[in-house]
C-alpha cells in the first residue's frame, strides 16, 4: 500500500472569469489519515475536490494519486473505483429513476455481478438505516434524504478512500449524529469539509483552513475546547464575550 495516497505540489486554479481560486498548493493526505478542511464559501475547498478526482483541470501543478501522477482522463478512471467521492449538491450524484438504482449503478459498473450487487445495496442501506427507501424514486425524497442515499452510492463502491463534500449539510443532529457513527466506523483514509466544526472534529484526526487558495498547516489552526477554529492560533489574541 502507498503511503502518500494524495500528492498536490503547487497546484493552482482559475475560473474563466480570472479569479484565482487556488494559488500554488500543496497537501498530502496519508494512507490511514483522517483530515478535515474548513473555510468560508468560495475559498476553494469543493474545487481541490474536483481537481483530486480529475473532474476539472489545474491551471498549474502535478496531482499525484497512489504513487501516479494523473493529469489526463484515462489517469483518473482507476481513481475513482478506490476514491468515493460525495457531492455537496445531492443532486449532482443522484440520476437514476429510483434508489436502488443509484445504489447499484457503482457497484454494476464495477462488474459485480447483479446478485452481488443486490446484497451490497441491501446492506449499504440498512447500514444507513434507509432500507425503507429502496424503491423510492431518487428525485422525490426530501433534502436530508437524498443526502443519505447519495452517501450510500459512495459506500457501496466499497473504497479505499472517502472525499466528503459537506457530508451533514441540511440534516438534523440526529442524522448527522448518525453519520459520525458509521463513518467512525468505517475508520477509513478521508478528506472532510464541513462548516460543522463539531461534526469535523468528532470524525478527523487533523483539522486544517483554508483561505486566499492555501491550506494553512496544522500548527496555524488551533482548536479549542470551546470549539473555536481559527488562524493564527499560535498568536496572542483575545476572545470577547460580547454578543
Amino acid at each position: 500500500m502507498v503511503d502518500k495516497v494524495i500528492q498536490l505540489r503547487d497546484i493552482s486554479f482559475y475560473y474563466r472569469h480570472g479569479n484565482r481560486v487556488l494559488d500554488g498548493l500543496n497537501f498530502t493526505l496519508r494512507q490511514g489519515e483522517r483530515i478535515g478542511f474548513f473555510g468560508p464559501n468560495g475559498c476553494g475547498k469543493t474545487t481541490l475536490f474536483h481537481l483530486i478526482m480529475g473532474l476539472i483541470k489545474p491551471a498549474s501543478g502535478i496531482i499525484k494519486i497512489f504513487g501516479g501522477q494523473v493529469s489526463e482522463e484515462k489517469d483518473f478512471r482507476p481513481v475513482r473505483e478506490k476514491i468515493g467521492f460525495l457531492f455537496q449538491n445531492s443532486d449532482d450524484q443522484l440520476f437514476c429513476p429510483t434508489v436502488l438504482e443509484d445504489v447499484a449503478f457503482g457497484p454494476l459498473n464495477l462488474g459485480k455481478k447483479p446478485k452481488e450487487v443486490r446484497q451490497i445495496v441491501r446492506e449499504t442501506l440498512e447500514t444507513l438505516g434507509i432500507s425503507n427507501l429502496e424503491n423510492r424514486i431518487s428525485y422525490k425524497l426530501s433534502h436530508g434524504e437524498k443526502k443519505l442515499v447519495a452517501l450510500a452510492t459512495v459506500m457501496a463502491m466499497q473504497p479505499d478512500v472517502l472525499i466528503l463534500d459537506e457530508p451533514t449539510a441540511g440534516l438534523d443532529t440526529a442524522a448527522a449524529e448518525w453519520i459520525v457513527e458509521i463513518l467512525n466506523k468505517l475508520n477509513l483514509t478521508s478528506i472532510v469539509t464541513s462548516h460543522d466544526m463539531p461534526f469535523l472534529t468528532k470524525i478527523t484526526e487533523k483539522i486544517y483552513g483554508m483561505s486566499e487558495g492555501h491550506i494553512s498547516p496544522a500548527d496555524k489552526a488551533t482548536l479549542h475546547s470551546h470549539m473555536h477554529v481559527h488562524r493564527g492560533g499560535l498568536h496572542p489574541h483575545i476572545h470577547s464575550d460580547e454578543g
